[in-house]
């Protein structure tokens, strides 16, 4: 295993920047993911790492030692892809033998360490079999374990399990956090799937347009987002927002949008006796944290209508517009209620953010003593 820092790392294609000055420390034996959407430079940054791609700028360091001049197969990387790459005349043995035939390994340590991944991934039964006998999660087993056979010092999966469906992706994903717990290898995994990222990783660094945006664990993103890239790209349903005003009366602040006056979330209250509110603010709440009233009171005080209700079995997704920004609302799946009618809503204040308007950065709440 091998700790892992990216120190302004930068990828350019001619005329486009795919990766823009990354800096990024991954722990020995840490899960870290890269998520983010297509096109925002993170398999990019998988490829620099495994030495499949030339650095344009910055420097890639295992343990401490600057590997940029260092060959690829001299890394002691392994890399799982979303495509399975087994050789189709070969039996899975010969699969998951042939680079360590490649390495020169003695026959008897072959054979050893093909069985011992083989057990580890729980296809010993499958040894004798040819890729087009195995079904498409065995394939995917068998590709992972090729990739383990080496001992690597770091393992990079890149969208690996994107093609499963819905029931192999979910077995998969406890899987592959069963082996990283059991391996302890480090691990760097690429994906555009947020509930992976947040399923599996210890870490996530969530990219945009060539750079991080944010780096914590899946917790911190959900509940700290740093921007509102990071607030609308992580949840689902994904976050609400709506653009207002910031009005402060005297030693009280409120939020205004469109005429709609509400209460600022306690959490704000020290910036409002500093008067360091921006003057233009997205509030953000995410569809879990909003309440539904069918009639006006001291709690359900923000005016909507429902556009449409989504029964989904164990819950429901009420769509509303709050005059002209439509919300989406997670309630019980036994809510029910008419297109255009008439309701209240109340945001969970504990739970309502705030994003400078101007910069689309979440306005800081100073640490409590």
């Amino acid at each position: 295993m091998a700790s892992v820092r990216l120190e302004n790392l930068r990828k350019k294609y001619e005329d486009v920047e795919a990766v823009m000055g990354i800096n990024l420390d991954i722990a020995d034996g840490e899960f870290m993911a890269f998520l983010g959407p297509s096109g925002c430079g993170k398999s990019s940054t998988m490829r620099m790492i495994a030495g499949l791609e030339d650095i344009t700028a910055g420097s890639i360091y295992f343990d401490g030692k600057r590997i940029n001049a260092v060959r690829p197969r001299d890394r002691k990387v392994a890399m799982a892809f979303e495509t399975y790459a087994l050789y189709p005349t070969l039996s899975v043995y010969e699969n998951l033998a042939f680079p360590l035939r490649a390495a020169k390994w003695s026959k008897d340590q072959l054979d050893k360490r093909v069985r011992e991944i083989a057990e580890i991934m729980w296809i010993a039964d499958l040894l004798d079999r040819k890729p087009h006998e195995l079904s498409s999660g065995q394939q995917q087993s068998v590709g992972l374990a090729r990739a383990l056979t080496r001992e690597p010092a770091v393992f990079l999966l890149d969208e690996p399990i994107s093609h499963l469906d819905t029931r192999q992706r979910i077995q998969m994903r406890a899987y592959l956090k069963s082996l990283h717990l059991e391996l302890e290898y480090t691990m760097i995994y690429v994906t555009h799937d947020q509930e992976e990222a947040m399923a599996l990783a210890n870490r996530v660094a969530v990219m945009n347009l060539g750079l991080i945006n944010q780096v914590g664990t899946p917790d911190e993103i959900f509940n700290n987002p740093a921007d509102t890239f990071v607030a609308g790209f992580i949840g689902e349903p994904p976050m609400n927002f709506l653009n207002c005003e910031y009005v402060q009366k005297i030693e009280q602040g409120f939020l205004k949008y469109n005429g709609i006056m509400m209460d600022m979330p306690p959490q704000y209250q020290p910036l409002i006796q500093k008067t360091e509110i921006p003057e233009r603010v997205i509030l953000a709440v995410r569809p879990f944290y909003i309440d539904i009233g069918l009639e006006k009171s001291t709690r359900h005080t923000i005016p909507a209508e429902v556009f449409i209700v989504e029964p989904l079995g164990d819950i429901s997704i009420v769509s509303v517009d709050v005059l002209e920004t439509r919300l989406q609302i997670v309630t019980q799946p036994d809510f029910r209620a008419e297109a255009k009618q008439q309701i209240w809503l109340a945001f969970d204040p504990s739970r309502t953010l705030l994003f400078d308007a101007e910069t689309e950065k979440a306005v800081s709440v100073p640490v409590q003593d």
